[in-house]
């Protein structure tokens, strides 16, 4: 199988840089200096006492001396090879084992064993190693897997909403409109019951248009017309209240705002995302005309907007079930809605990499929405 390789490994520092084969070279080099310059020691040092013509007896020990100490340094000698042999085959030689065979791993060969039988200590690194990447390797499969089959559910749900976007639409202009031409033509001959039914069809049917309406609105987030550029936020509100300005008009409304920024952003999503706040603290409004203002102030490499209005407000409780797709906190007769547009408004600000929420600590009557989206630079 075939898989991005992994990002090349970090440099190491100070010590670190020399490889441990280099440190027993180094190591091993300085304790042969020192072997030698015993062994000259010694050596000097008996051809300057044989020079002084020492007694028989003193000579004979100092004979002895040096065969014991040629001994040792024999012994010596033979032990360094040894060790050197031993680190060599026994630690060196498995470690670059190891390092290769991790480095294949690294460079995207994850189906590459690891393995080394000695040292101990290192059989059972690679042991611990090779598990972790067995596992690793079998949750990607399973992440893979079950990409395949989110893709292939987001194109049956991409198909569903060209179906719900037409053919379940059409049907239902047929049941509205052909509802209504029976009032028009027949409703004199109709009691006040029958005209009753009549209204609840048509209201129900417009009310299921309005539904799918806003479901398709939701599922083409980050889908259709998802390009996200360098936008004037102050024009997406703009266009918003341009879109609403009956319904603004109607309700005697004021929205106030200050200097808008430039965000990295969608700018059809952005105008939807205004336009629901607005239109949705204009219908949870008070008894007194509803003062609306759009704020905004920097946040590091992101900028905090805030959508503050005099209305009925929310409870602190309902704060995370208000963002939840149907939660109606209101019967439909008093406020009318699907209770899609804050779960909308949600979702198209964490597709802009921000974040959506209510503002518990509001003081007063009211309610405010603050969220987050990019900066797109310095200039506003």
């Amino acid at each position: 199988m075939s898989i991005h390789p992994l990002p090349p490994p970090k440099e190491p520092t100070g010590l670190g840089r020399l490889p441990v084969a280099r440190w027993f070279l180094l190591i091993g080099a300085l304790a042969g200096v020192i072997f030698v310059a015993g062994v000259v020691v010694v050596m000097v040092m008996s051809a300057r006492t044989a020079e002084l013509n020492p007694e028989p007896a003193v000579a004979s020990q100092l004979d002895r001396l040096i065969v014991a100490l040629t001994v040792l340094f024999t012994l010596l000698l033979g032990c360094a090879v040894g060790l050197a042999v031993i680190v060599r085959y026994a630690v060196l030689k498995p470690i670059d084992q190891l390092t290769e065979q991790v480095r294949a791993v690294a460079g995207g060969d994850f189906d590459r064993d690891l393995h080394v039988d000695r040292p101990s200590e290192l059989a059972e690194l690679s042991s611990h190693i090779d598990s972790m990447r067995a596992r690793i390797l079998s949750a990607w499969r399973l992440a893979t897997d079950q990409t395949e089959e989110l893709r292939r559910s987001n194109g049956e749900l991409e198909q569903f909403a060209y179906v719900a976007s037409h053919d379940l639409q059409e049907p239902l202009r047929k049941v509205a409109s052909f509802t209504q031409m029976l009032d028009q033509r027949y409703g004199s001959q109709l009691d006040e019951r029958a005209r009753q039914y009549m209204h609840y069809a048509v209201d129900g049917a417009k009310r299921m248009q309005l539904l799918i309406n806003d479901l398709l609105d939701f599922s083409r987030v980050g889908r259709v017309t998802g390009e996200k550029g360098v936008t004037e936020s102050g024009a997406a509100l703009d266009r918003a209240l341009d879109n609403i300005s009956a319904t603004i008009e109607d309700s005697g409304a004021t929205v106030t705002r200050d200097d808008l920024p430039r965000v990295k952003g969608n700018e059809l999503q952005l105008t939807q995302l205004f336009q629901n706040l607005v239109e949705n603290a204009v219908k949870f409004r008070s008894e007194e005309p509803p003062r609306i203002h759009i704020g905004v102030r920097r946040d590091g490499d992101m900028w905090e907007f805030s959508c503050s209005d005099n209305g009925i407000g929310v409870e602190p409780k309902y704060a995370d079930r208000i963002f939840l797709i149907f939660q109606r906190l209101h019967p439909r007769d008093v406020y009318p809605g699907t209770g899609i547009g804050l779960a909308l408004c949600r979702k198209i600000v964490e597709y802009h990499g921000g974040q959506l929420w209510l503002d518990g600590e509001t003081d007063g009557q009211g309610s405010t929405f603050r969220w987050t989206l990019p900066a797109a630079g310095d200039e506003r």
